[in-house]
C-alpha cells in the first residue's frame, strides 16, 4: 500500500462516516412527516425481521401525516406493533388496511432532547473521523519506517490527512447546524 492508497482509504472512510450520520439524522423526528422516520423500523413479519419499507408503501399526503399502506393486509397488525414498540412516540391509527401516523407538534423540551441526540451522533462521527485520521497517520509512519517515504514526505502526509479530516469535520458541523435549525424551527 502506498501513500495515495492510504489517503484515498482515509477519505473514503470519512465519507462513509458522514453518510451514516446523515442517515441517522434523517430518522430523527422533526415537526414534519418524513418516510425516513419509519422506513427502517424492524417489523416481525412472516417469521423474520424485515424493514418496514420492504412491507409497505410509505407516503406523506400532508405535512403532519404519514400513511403506511402494507403490500399484504395480513402484516398490518405486525406493522402497528412495531410502531408502538419503537421509540418514536407516535400512536398509529389503523383504518382497515391503512395505517395513519399523525405527527404531533414537538414541545420545547422534546426539541431540546432531540438536539442533544443529534449532538451525540455528530460527536460520535467526529470520534470516528479522528480514528480514521490516526489510522492514516500510522500507515504513513509505517511507510516511513520501511523507507518508502522520507521524513518530509511523512510531514506532508500528516498535513494532507489533517486537511481531509478538517474538511469532513466541517461537513459534520454543517449537517448538525442544519438539523438543529430544522428541529428548533416552530
Amino acid at each position: 500500500m502506498d501513500l495515495d492508497d492510504i489517503l484515498l482509504e482515509a477519505e473514503s472512510s470519512m465519507e462513509k462516516a458522514v453518510e451514516f450520520m446523515s442517515h441517522e439524522f434523517s430518522s430523527i423526528r422533526t415537526g414534519k412527516a418524513s418516510p425516513a422516520l419509519v422506513e427502517n423500523l424492524d417489523v416481525e413479519a412472516y417469521g423474520s425481521q424485515m424493514k418496514l419499507k420492504q412491507l409497505a408503501l410509505i407516503t406523506t399526503p400532508e405535512a403532519r401525516l404519514l400513511v403506511i399502506q402494507p403490500f399484504d393486509a395480513s402484516t398490518t397488525r405486525d406493522i402497528e406493533r412495531a410502531i408502538n414498540e419503537s421509540r418514536l412516540g407516535i400512536s398509529p391509527a389503523v383504518d382497515g388496511k391503512i395505517i395513519r401516523l399523525p405527527i404531533p407538534e414537538l414541545s420545547e423540551e422534546r426539541r431540546r432532547d432531540l438536539v442533544k441526540r443529534i449532538k451525540e451522533i455528530a460527536e460520535e462521527t467526529k470520534v470516528r473521523l479522528r480514528a480514521v485520521r490516526r489510522e492514516a497517520i500510522d500507515g504513513a509512519k509505517k511507510l516511513q519506517k520501511e523507507g518508502l517515504i522520507t521524513e518530509d514526505g511523512l510531514r506532508d502526509a500528516e498535513t494532507d490527512v489533517q486537511k481531509i479530516t478538517d474538511q469532513y469535520v466541517t461537513k459534520v458541523d454543517q449537517h448538525f447546524s442544519a438539523k438543529e435549525a430544522e428541529i428548533m424551527k416552530v
